[in-house]
């Protein structure tokens, strides 16, 4: 018997996303289909009669802004946000900035894979010549976190879930336990690491999910916040489907 909901959902297209570039932690804006994503997932969440005690975000850009649309979506603009460098996307290190099927055609589509979908093979490391490490590095974001000695050049999905495992553990679950209806809207590895947590799905499971930009998913939790009911979208199975195949599609050649 279900005890607790909560309900999940991948920020819109980016405008990253749209030139097929790996962003990771660069702050990438959304792009127009991105921003009308968000307000559909609005829309998705008022139909079904969603309403939340708090959101959880991380501290780019694109999340934040697919959360804004939601919130106007169901009327809660005023709804307590929570922000978090723990929900941020995977750092892509030294491929940030890259085009996904120019680095395909460089160094095979094999490669990009495991360095997109892999377990625990992390991509190069971003090297303080990178054109974009001044930039993630110095941010102002980051100033409460993580500690500059520990700030990652790059991350697997490993290590991705190492750091975003703890936030819901130690936050996430402590506010569904006092009752709180939650939102999360964060990126496609932090989201992956959370379902592969609660479905106990294998390290190869986790490598064939793509999540799709900007269509939430509800997770109906028992007790034991074991799943009663897994990775429920609101949209319809084809359109769904489409959209994880265009996730999918994106490390590939040209």
């Amino acid at each position: 018997m279900a005890k607790y909901t909560i309900v999940m959902v991948r920020h819109g297209e980016s405008e990253w996303n749209q030139k097929n570039l790996f962003c990771g932690w660069y702050d990438a804006n959304l792009s127009p289909k991105g921003v009308d994503e968000a307000a559909a997932a609005g829309k998705a969440l008022a139909n079904a009669n969603f309403k939340f005690d708090i959101a959880h975000t991380s501290v780019l850009t694109r999340a934040q802004k697919t959360l804004e649309a939601i919130l106007k979506g169901i009327g809660q603009e005023d709804l307590p946000v929570c922000k978090t460098w723990r929900l941020n996307e995977r750092h892509y290190g030294g491929l940030t900035g890259l085009n996904k099927a120019e680095t395909a055609e460089k160094y095979g589509e094999d490669q990009v894979q495991i360095w997109r979908r892999s377990f625990d093979v992390p991509p190069p490391p971003m090297e303080p010549d990178h054109k974009y490490y001044d930039v993630i590095v110095n941010d102002a974001r980051y100033k409460d976190g993580p500690p500059k000695d520990q700030f990652p050049k790059f991350e697997s999905l490993k290590l991705t879930i190492e750091r975003t495992l703890p936030y819901w553990n130690d936050t996430i679950i402590p506010q569904l336990k006092e009752g709180k209806k939650i939102l999360i809207a964060a990126h496609g590895n932090s989201l992956r690491g959370i379902v592969k947590h609660l479905d106990q799905l294998t390290d190869a499971a986790i490598m064939e999910l793509n999540l799709p930009t900007g269509i939430p998913f509800v997770y109906e939790l028992d007790e034991n916040f074991k799943p009663v009911v897994s990775m429920k979208f609101l949209g319809d199975e084809e359109t769904v489907k489409k959209a994880m195949e265009a996730v999918a599609a994106q490390g590939k050649k040209k």
